[in-house]
């Protein structure tokens, strides 16, 4: 692989830049099971096979329904593996999320992680998001505690804004930033200039806009046919194109559907195309 094709998370982990999201191998609403959970561990393995080093995954997928498939089905895993999760968010039901981001609850919600995934060390541990009921500093410092305890490898944060990111940045070390981000959405533009700036990692959520990409302009559907690619390909290939630190992790219940999704990382797209896509932000 050419170092355009990887990216070193805090110095030392190097993963492929198109990683696998591990939301959608459970139920609908990202709760419970999923409807053919043979289906499910056998595209991860798929997964690993095919070279992707890096999962992403969370406690509140389930809840604890991603995390105990990944490791029925890649545990022990390979070596280079990269499995990030996620602590902060609760789950009263289907399609419903809710914070609590509190440090006990935190260390509790890692605690029953590396116990699902049967890891000593998790990767990259990242807060879910930030609780407006609790410091930033006071739940990063949680982390910063379970890192010194070598239960957390790396540190990172998801769904914050440039000061909440330099809030914890002053706590401890963060490698990434998992922030919302695709063709139609730029609003973390600030967070990911920043993570280019110092090197960090980011980590695009809702990579493929499902549902805005069919409402984009023609020059989405342009691009896709000079290239011979769907729409969702292009709008992976621009992501990997835009920033070099640009870490897309999409997600899929479907074997062929990954497979559809790797073949972004071949797509090579002029400057031209890359600038009329960077229009289609609404």
């Amino acid at each position: 692989m050419s170092a355009s094709e990887t990216f070193r998370l805090g110095g030392d982990l190097e993963v492929r830049r198109l990683g696998f999201g591990a939301m959608r191998i459970t139920g609908e609403g990202v709760w419970g099971e999923p409807r053919d959970p043979d289906g499910a561990r056998q595209l991860l393995r798929r997964v690993v096979e095919a070279g992707v080093n890096l999962i992403d995954t969370a406690d509140s997928y389930g809840p604890e329904v991603s995390e105990n498939l990944i490791a029925e089905a890649l545990h022990p895993y390979p070596e280079g593996l990269v499995i990030a999760t996620k602590g902060g968010l609760t789950r009263p039901g289907p399609g419903r999320w809710e914070r609590n981001c509190r440090p006990e609850r935190l260390k509790r919600c890692c605690e029953d992680s590396l116990r699902r995934l049967k890891l000593e060390r998790i990767d990259v541990y990242q807060l879910h998001a930030v609780d407006p009921q609790v410091p930033i500093e006071d739940s990063i410092a949680a982390l910063a505690e379970l890192r010194a305890e070598d239960k957390i490898r790396h540190v990172a944060v998801c769904n914050a804004n440039r000061e909440e990111l330099e809030h914890a940045r002053a706590i401890v070390e963060i490698v990434s930033v998992q922030n919302r981000y695709n063709l139609t959405d730029h609003s973390s533009e600030e967070v990911l200039q920043a993570c280019e700036r110092d090197g960090l990692g980011f980590m695009p959520w809702f990579p493929l806009a499902t549902g805005n990409l069919t409402r984009a302009d023609g020059a989405l559907d342009e691009v896709a046919r000079a290239h011979g690619a769907t729409p969702a390909q292009v709008a992976l290939a621009w992501l990997l194109g835009h920033s070099p630190v640009m870490l897309p992790i999409p997600g899929t219940s479907s074997v062929a559907h990954f497979e559809e999704n790797q073949k972004a990382a071949q797509l090579e797209l002029s400057d031209s195309e890359a600038e009329a896509l960077a229009q289609l932000t609404s």
